[in-house]
């Protein structure tokens, strides 16, 4: 095992190596900067200033030695300072300020979605070809094929506006956290979690519970689960205990690269809804061209997204005493 997580962990290196390269050059041979749109007030801003604030934070240097640079201070904890979302405020300091919000919407998105895809997938694995698990199997592929955006604009739609319109006693809220005056209210924050925690949980249900009725079927068919059947156990243990253990080996690796999503947050979602976290941080500071801001959110995704995948591995180990890592 201490050899494995050895290679992993030089693996993990090489490929976050790769991933910053990948990044810096995508955002900084992007067309446009961060000071572009000065060029359009004409007579007030010239261009010698505009090359001046480029010269401030270093966009006349060649983009390897700005590379370089960046990362020799994000090995020692730095990510920088943000240009334009927060002037001059450490990027550290604004993922930290953002985190917690992300955390509340994912974390609830991410607990509802896994108990509600784990329930409907295992009984639609019990009841297979039953008019549940054709119900269950039309409305994954209606959660699948949405696009996000339009399922999330929809939902304001309707919970929000049309419910003011019709005069009805009670609409959701669509923006921020809290309602203002009501900041830290549990009550209030759970009122403004529905809308957005239901746009993510239906395309998460949608994926996983496929996953696990399709992995659920294979394991329920093995000889095993017929032995444990014979042997006289009751229905609940043989399915628990000796199928949907099994059956969630596969899950694990579909699963755990969402938790990567924790910290980046949903960008669709958190923009339709406003909500103060990291994926409207990163919409923001893309916007803007603030790259510091885009670069930190991406590199600490990338970091938990190889970090997910060694967790999915030892996971691997855990449930199944047949995988061994030498």
């Amino acid at each position: 095992m201490t050899v494995y997580l050895v290679r992993r962990t030089v693996e993990m290196a090489l490929v976050l190596l790769l991933a910053s390269a990948l990044i810096f050059g995508v955002l900084h041979l992007s067309p446009g900067g961060p000071f572009d749109e000065l060029a359009f007030e004409k007579g007030r801003v010239s261009q010698a200033y505009i090359e001046n604030l480029n010269r401030l934070i270093g966009l006349d240097r060649p983009i390897h030695v700005r590379y370089v640079d960046w990362l020799g201070r994000v090995v020692q904890g730095d990510l920088g300072t943000s240009w334009r979302v927060t002037q001059g405020q450490p990027v550290t300091e604004l993922i930290q300020s953002r985190l917690g919000s992300t955390l509340v919407l994912m974390g609830t998105a991410f607990v509802v979605s896994l108990v509600l895809a784990t329930f409907v997938g295992t009984l639609s694995a019990l009841k297979q070809y039953s008019l549940w698990d054709y119900l269950v199997t039309a409305l994954s592929f209606f959660g699948l094929s949405m696009p996000v955006f339009w399922f999330g604009l929809l939902l304001v739609i309707v919970f929000s506006l049309q419910f003011r319109e019709w005069g009805l006693p009670f609409y959701l809220p669509v923006g921020s956290m809290y309602t203002v005056g009501k900041e830290g209210d549990v009550l209030d924050l759970l009122w403004h979690l529905i809308l957005p925690v239901t746009l993510l949980s239906s395309f998460l249900v949608a994926r996983w519970s496929r996953f696990i009725r399709s992995s659920l079927l294979d394991v329920l068919g093995q000889d095993y689960i017929r032995t444990a059947r014979a042997k006289g156990l009751r229905e609940r243990t043989v399915v628990l205990r000796h199928g949907l253990r099994n059956a969630l080996i596969p899950v694990i690796t579909v699963v755990t690269l969402e938790l990567p999503a924790l910290f980046g947050g949903a960008t669709v979602t958190e923009a339709i809804f406003a909500w103060p976290g990291m994926g409207h941080l990163l919409y923001t500071a893309i916007l803007a061209s603030d790259w510091p801001v885009a670069m930190g959110i991406l590199m600490v995704s990338a970091a938990l997204i190889v970090s997910a995948n060694l967790l999915a591995d030892l996971l691997y180990a855990l449930i199944d005493p047949r995988i061994r890592y030498n």
